[in-house]
């Protein structure tokens, strides 16, 4: 079994995780299972050790690809906590489990959000120290590495506790997939000035201004999240769900309406074989299909959270990065991130 991260009450005995294959849920997304196989293929003809969680009977070709029986699946309409506990042989719950049992380094689904997180909650635990789980999800800044939102989805009420050990947390994650040194903190607001805000938010700029172990550098806008100036954006995630939906729903409408105009006539085409050179890299960047899924915080393991619309690109972009945070040990620099706070 690999070393684990610090969870409540389990033994352990070190192991190189990046050493085990990544558990991918092949039930999950709107594509599945079909994109998701093709997305493991395309990870494991990287190099990367993949394994299959599924019905083996609907998987197709996998390549060759080593898969695990689960006979259940949680569709996406469930409950999330009621699914997990009733379909204990889910494709997400056997997953979660082979982290928890140390037969995989990591899991990655593009399946039901609220499930994903409640498997992984309930089968790998929580880190020693860790209030709730939260999800930091990558914000495109071009030519430079992503700045992180969090929590965007985990949690829809937080107590100013919780949003300092978001903060905690997605520094340490800031750096260990992006290489940021010190990463700066801001704190989402209506106002750059400390007196703006909800009673929330004045009162976790106060505890994150007075010294949390985070370099805090105020409150920023909505305005300022392409690009972020700070590293880590952190708000509750309520909040910070619908502005990541906002963001997302802005560039596709951005991206539609340049490709309309550019078919409007024969000058506009004309134009668009001069621009597309320049601006299809750019799309490229802000493409949620590249940036490798969003990631929960404070679970002991790695879990990554594709979009449900994965296609293999994405699938095989998140196992990718789930493969990478495992052999950076991503789990043990988040609870030392909270023990040392």
């Amino acid at each position: 079994m690999p070393r684990r991260a610090g969870g409540e009450g389990r033994g352990t005995t070190p192991a190189p995780l990046a050493s085990l294959p990544v558990a991918v849920d092949a039930m999950g997304g709107d594509k599945a299972p079909a994109a998701i196989v093709e997305g493991a293929r395309l990870a494991r003809d990287e190099g990367i050790a993949v394994v299959l969680v599924g019905r083996p009977e609907e998987l197709g070709d996998t390549a060759g690809l080593d898969v695990v029986a689960a006979s259940e699946v949680i569709e996406m309409h469930e409950d999330p906590a009621q699914g997990v506990r009733r379909k204990k042989d889910s494709s997400l719950v056997r997953s979660a489990e082979m982290v928890r049992d140390g037969a995989a380094c990591a899991m990655v689904s593009a399946g039901n959000t609220g499930a994903t997180m409640a498997s992984a909650l309930l089968r790998m635990g929580r880190l020693r120290g860790v209030a709730r789980p939260c999800i930091a999800t990558p914000l495109p800044r071009l030519g430079r590495a992503p700045a992180v939102l969090v929590d965007a989805g985990a949690n829809a009420e937080c107590t100013s506790a919780m949003l300092v050990q978001f903060a905690q947390m997605g520094a340490a994650y800031a750096a260990a997939r992006y290489g940021i040194t010190e990463p700066s903190v801001a704190l989402l607001s209506i106002g750059e000035e400390p007196t703006k805000g909800t009673p929330l938010v004045k009162e976790t700029h106060g505890l994150l201004a007075a010294g949390a172990g985070v370099r805090f550098v105020g409150n920023v806008e909505g305005r300022d999240l392409l690009p972020s100036a700070a590293d880590v954006v952190v708000t509750d995630g309520f909040t910070g769900n619908v502005t990541l939906k906002a963001l997302e729903g802005s560039l596709r409408f951005i991206v539609e309406t340049l490709f309309t105009v550019f078919s409007t006539d024969d000058r506009t085409s004309a134009a668009s074989e001069a621009l597309l050179p320049h601006l299809l890299p750019i799309a490229a960047e802000l493409d949620p299909e590249n940036t490798g899924g969003a990631m929960l915080l404070g679970v002991d393991g790695i879990c990554v959270i594709s979009h449900g619309s994965s296609s293999a690109t994405a699938m095989r972009n998140a196992i990718r990065v789930a493969h990478e945070l495992a052999e950076r040990d991503l789990a043990a620099r988040l609870a030392e991130a909270v023990a040392s706070r």
